[in-house]
């Protein structure tokens, strides 16, 4: 077996059992305590798992791995990716979560931190942790160490939830009702904890309506990937019956959130971001740190309005690449506050520069609170444009897609457009009315992915069908 077919640029992800299995998985325990645990001087990790019917055994090989080679282990069972980073971060250990996300049932993996939630990817341990694990998978055991590490069980989600509390006052706001679909992923695990009472803490002016809170990793009701529209229905519709001010649904590890207003309609992720933003600035400048050295990290296929909105509150706006390994390593350069991404990842320094859904919705909740106007008005106040989404074409060559696209919007613009290459090719023409597109290749598939924003809907959909056929052309 090939470890490097499914273990990611970030994280690992395979179907179980073919590619991950209990002998895996206690190799890559074994692995994570020779490449981060030991060298990093650590006093020992944590383990959490999610509701997949395969997640407790996979998480429990990975414990006796890690202990087989002298590490204590503190396994914290059910729980959120954001709760295994807080987890990491509390305790100051190296953390390993297993979770496939959102994918189909069949899959599960696992994500790694070291101490503090900080990212591992390929070019930062996860590499060396294939490779060590892959010599075990083929025969080559490891050293037997003197005396195995212990393995511990500890119950966090109350910590976990009192720690969210913590950071956003919510017992002061109007009384809302809140659907929440949590697609049998863990959200229906964390939200009862963190804005309901189970976890003890005191009952909050919030009415949750729940939809699909029972754990079960077979998703029998929808995939729990809101990023596809398909998975929203449900919710946009209970929205609207309820007549509920908000609804909330969350990815299968509960680390991302996407919205709906009371129209049911989607709010855009980077309209939470500004939104997100604002609070966070607005909240450092009121103790006192003056507003240009507050910065705010978010990716360049968010919005342009994010970048506007955080200069216009007189913080610095800080452009990254996509993806979270790069998103935190700009966060922590710059002790950023806050950081977002198209996909309803949200970051916060409080939360060790980690992703968490959790904190992103009670943002939301916190500002609709303390608005007297529905959520449809408050969000469209940080959505300023028209977005395409994002827009998937299979090409066998990107970089001639991309040249053809490249050379029509120089001939459009009279050669008027800004070229950037930062992630993939950004081209963005700012006369009247203003657009800009992005085309980047998948690492994976064959995919060139197009994000297309403008002034107004005319606009976009222009340029969008007109760089499609292009992009699609055959080379």
């Amino acid at each position: 077996m090939e470890l490097a077919s499914f273990v990611k640029a970030y994280d690992v992800r395979g179907v179980v059992p073919e590619q991950l299995n209990e002998s895996v998985a206690e190799a890559f325990g074994a692995a994570f305590a020779i490449v981060v645990a030991i060298p990093d001087g650590a006093d020992g990790i944590v383990v959490g798992h999610d509701m997949r019917p395969s997640s407790p055994a996979l998480s429990a090989a990975f414990a006796r791995g890690a202990a087989s080679q002298g590490v204590d282990v503190t396994v914290i069972g059910l729980c959120s990716t954001d709760g295994l980073y807080y987890a990491s971060g509390a305790l100051d250990r190296p953390g390993a979560m297993f979770t496939a996300s959102h994918n189909p049932a069949q899959y599960n993996g696992i994500k790694m931190c070291r101490a503090g939630a900080r990212p591992i990817s390929l070019e930062t341990g996860l590499a060396q942790i294939r490779d060590l694990a892959q010599q075990q998978v083929d025969g080559q055991p490891l050293p037997v160490v003197d005396t195995a590490g212990t393995v511990t069980t500890q119950d966090l989600l109350a910590d976990y939830a009192a720690y969210l509390r913590g950071l956003v006052d919510l017992s002061g706001i109007r009384p809302l009702k809140v659907v929440v679909d949590a697609g049998n992923g863990m959200g229906g695990y964390t939200v009862p904890a963190v804005l309901g009472t189970d976890a003890g803490l005191p009952q909050l002016p919030i009415e949750i309506v729940p939809l699909y809170f029972e754990l079960d990793g077979t998703f029998p009701n929808h995939e729990a990937n809101p990023l596809e529209p398909a998975n929203l229905v449900d919710l946009q519709k209970a929205v609207v019956e309820h007549g509920a001010d908000v609804g909330l649904a969350f990815d299968g590890d509960a680390d991302r959130c996407f919205a709906v207003d009371e129209r049911g309609e989607p709010v855009n992720p980077s309209a939470i971001t500004a939104l997100v933003a604002t609070r966070e600035i607005a909240r450092d400048v009121a103790a006192g740190v003056p507003a240009d050295q507050i910065s705010i990290v978010h990716n360049l296929i968010s919005s342009a309005a994010v970048p506007q909105i955080v200069a216009e509150a007189g913080a610095t706006p800080v452009r990254t690449r996509v993806g979270h390994s790069f998103i935190k390593a700009e966060m922590a350069k710059h002790n950023a506050i806050f950081g977002g991404e198209h996909s309803a990842h949200y970051y916060f320094r409080d939360f060790w520069f980690a992703d968490t859904g959790m904190l992103a919705a009670m943002h939301l909740l916190a500002a609709l609170g303390e608005a007297d106007q529905p959520l449809s008005e408050l969000a469209g106040q940080f959505q300023r444009y028209v977005a395409s989404g994002e827009i998937n074409s299979t090409v066998s060559d990107a970089a001639t897609a991309t040249e053809r696209v490249r050379q029509w919007a120089v001939e459009q613009t009279g050669g008027e457009v800004d070229v950037d290459t930062l992630d993939g090719t950004t081209l963005t023409f700012h006369g009247e009315p203003m657009w800009w597109l992005n085309l980047r290749a998948s690492n994976t598939e064959p995919l060139l992915r197009l994000n297309v924003e403008a002034a107004d809907d005319a606009t976009m959909s222009g340029i969008r069908d007109a760089v499609l056929p292009l992009i699609r052309a055959a080379d």
